[in-house]
């Protein structure tokens, strides 16, 4: 085999001249661009992973955000339910509270209605009473209670003060004898007789009837009056019938 030693030495020559043109032309671009890409890339890399990190610490704290959040609203609803609590309990004790003062109020009027209605009965039994008292009684006018009635006045003339009597005494004055039946003149007579030395005088009488005095007899003056009747102890009895009532 024979070694063609120019036609070698120019191969060697082009391959020597190619690998410095694709050196020069061609790797040192590709290599520069290589590199400017691998640079690009790392850039992008790097950028990406703080991204990444700005993402992770952006999460990081929405998650802490959202925790935040939560506590709160578990803050909130808690203290949602506090007053919830405590207003329920405040209106239970003002809804007891308008429940006790309505019972004492209710209790208050239903004792002063049964007090009024006791006392309202007590004053119509009482004035029924009286009534059916002054009934009886009138059936039993005759000789023997005029007297007594009579009597009964002569004692009260008898007890006054001297200066009721120096009332009577005195110059026009005219008593009035009031009984609930007319009595007759001779009797009218004698009372004033009678009447006149009680009072140790001799005033000038008149009489008048007054059926309303159911029986008695009253004196009446301008100075002097006398109750001596049933309507006036009738009247006497249901007072202090009422008054013992109201007690």
């Amino acid at each position: 085999m024979t070694i063609d030693w120019w036609t070698l030495g120019i191969q060697a020559v082009n391959v020597i001249i190619l690998v410095w043109l694709l050196a020069r032309f061609f790797w040192r671009p590709v290599a520069a661009m290589i590199e400017q890409r691998r640079a690009t890339a790392q850039q992008i890399m790097t950028e990406a992973d703080t991204k990444l990190r700005q993402a992770a610490d952006a999460l990081a704290e929405i998650a802490q955000t959202r925790a935040g959040f939560e506590k709160e609203r578990e803050t909130i609803i808690a203290a949602a339910h506090e007053a919830a609590k405590q207003g329920r309990m405040a209106l239970l004790a003002s809804a007891e509270k308008e429940a006790a003062a309505l019972l004492v109020s209710a209790r208050t009027t239903i004792e002063k209605e049964q007090s009024a209605a006791e006392r309202a009965w007590a004053e119509r039994a009482n004035r029924l009473a009286v009534e059916i008292a002054g009934h009886l009684v009138a059936r039993l006018d005759g000789a023997a209670v005029s007297t007594a009635f009579l009597d009964l006045l002569l004692r009260e003339i008898q007890n006054l003060p001297d200066p009721a009597r120096n009332a009577v005494a005195a110059n026009g004055v005219i008593l009035e004898a009031i009984s609930a039946h007319p009595i007759e003149p001779v009797d009218q007579e004698r009372y004033r007789t009678l009447i006149g030395n009680a009072f140790g005088i001799r005033p000038q009488i008149s009489f008048r009837v007054d059926p309303a005095l159911i029986a008695g007899l009253e004196l009446h003056g301008p100075h002097l009056v006398i109750n001596n009747s049933w309507r006036a102890d009738l009247a006497k009895i249901l007072t202090d019938l009422a008054h013992e009532n109201r007690s």
